[in-house]
């Protein structure tokens, strides 16, 4: 009689085994399906390859996909649950006490591990760039000097088990991306127009019905001067933030140029979402909020619509300010710009970035579709600014003279389509 309890215990803890098996190699196969789906959509939507009704169909796949191995893993784990059940009996008759054999868990830690996206853009073979010397980073106008923070003090970044049991890439440390996220988000804090506090205390401080009165009966050139000078303030912000990346200073002037030129008005749009207020939909525009009544003068109703939108979807993901400052530096870093010397080393930089910001991500959220949600806007963030471009052509064509002597001078040179410029 014992000896048949001794090998019903030893056949229930080898299905336990097994089953612990089965879930971590599903788990396995689950993190490879989802990241390779993820970062094809991501490869495809930033050259345009994709219509919008085929992004839409491949991200219902990868929800799709996650949602079969979560019902799976429920199923398993009622299973689990059971056979432990089983088990837990057999210890409590005095048989033995296995609990160290299955006591240990399973830490589900994703790791980014992006592919090159050769169907889409050779990164090997880089082609030479047009002159970029028009746009000097040395000689931008300086921003205020904000407060520097110290992180220091702050615990570790990623002082959690999914970053601990995660792999890192061959020659990738978890020193060197604790660094590299800490520069980020340092540098992101001292280079925002406003703090969260001020964002906070302005938040209420909305445009009275008269001030907006005013913005609707302005010219529709008078407007586009107003917004382009603020658009040049934000992006002025975005280049300091980029000047204080290590890993960005530390490409070829050509490189960052290119990067900037193509990816700064990106940032700014991911920046907006700090100075939205979702509850009343309105955006920080001159000191105050205001909502879109404000830009009818512009005579761009689908380009003002859509980048509420995008501002209030981006605020509904919660995003802390680590994750705007690497998400923000993500799209900023990106290999397949077009004409870039060192795309490799553009790849290797936005990599470690994708592998700090899912960690924080991991450490922030429930949510384990945070990051997915993240990636799948890139498309909409890419479509706002070339809309924005057209826009700006047909301002341009029939208002040649404002543009040329009343714009400023580095908006000129990001947007002007003679050159590689705008978001492509």
């Amino acid at each position: 009689m014992i000896l048949k309890l001794i090998i019903r215990e030893v056949v229930v803890l080898k299905r336990i085994k097994e089953k612990k098996k089965k879930k971590e190699e599903e788990e396995e196969e689950e993190r490879k399906m989802t990241m390779i789906c993820i970062m094809l959509y991501f490869s495809a939507v930033k050259f345009g390859r994709m219509s919008k009704k085929q992004r839409d169909s491949l991200y219902a796949e990868v929800q799709k996909h996650q949602q079969r191995l979560q019902e799976q893993r429920q199923q398993q784990s009622g299973e689990a649950e059971a056979l432990a059940r089983v088990y837990s009996n057999s210890i409590s008759n005095g048989l033995s006490n296995l609990n160290n054999e299955t006591g240990s868990t399973y830490s589900n830690g994703h790791v980014i591990d992006l592919p090159k996206s050769e169907g889409y853009y050779n990164v090997d073979s880089a082609q030479p760039s047009p002159d970029q010397s028009g746009l000097d980073m040395t000689g931008i106008k300086q921003i205020k000097q904000e407060p520097i923070y110290d992180l220091t003090s702050v615990p570790n970044l990623f002082t959690y088990s999914s970053f601990n049991n995660g792999q890192l890439a061959p020659g990738i440390s978890m020193t060197e991306i604790d660094r590299i996220a800490q520069n980020i988000i340092k540098s992101h804090l001292e280079t925002c127009q406003y703090t969260m506090e001020e964002l906070h205390q302005l938040a209420w401080q909305t445009h009275t019905y008269e001030e907006i009165k005013v913005y609707q009966s302005k010219t529709r050139e008078a407007l586009w001067q107003q917004c382009a000078i603020q658009i040049t303030h934000a992006i002025q912000y975005v280049v300091e933030f980029a000047k204080r990346i290590t890993g960005f200073m530390e490409l070829c002037q050509n490189d960052q140029i290119l990067l900037l030129k193509s990816g700064c008005l990106e940032v700014v749009l991911v920046r907006m979402c700090r100075a939205f207020n979702p509850l009343n939909n309105t955006v920080l525009f001159e000191g105050k909020y205001g909502g879109m009544q404000m830009f009818k003068a512009l005579g761009s109703d689908d380009l003002v619509n859509e980048a509420f939108d995008f501002a209030k979807n981006l605020c509904s993901l919660q995003l802390t300010e680590e994750e705007i400052a690497l998400f923000s530096s993500a799209v900023l870093i990106s290999p397949d710009r077009a004409w870039l010397i060192e795309p490799r080393k553009v790849q290797k930089l936005q990599e470690k970035i994708y592998f700090a910001l899912q960690h924080v991500i991991q450490k922030n959220h429930l949510d384990d579709e945070t990051l997915t949600k993240l990636i799948a806007k890139i498309p909409t963030i890419t479509a706002l600014c070339n809309l924005h471009g057209e826009k700006l052509q047909v301002f341009k064509q029939s208002h040649p003279d404002i543009v040329n002597t009343l714009f400023p001078p580095l908006y000129k040179e990001l947007f002007n389509p003679d050159s590689t410029t705008g978001c492509k």
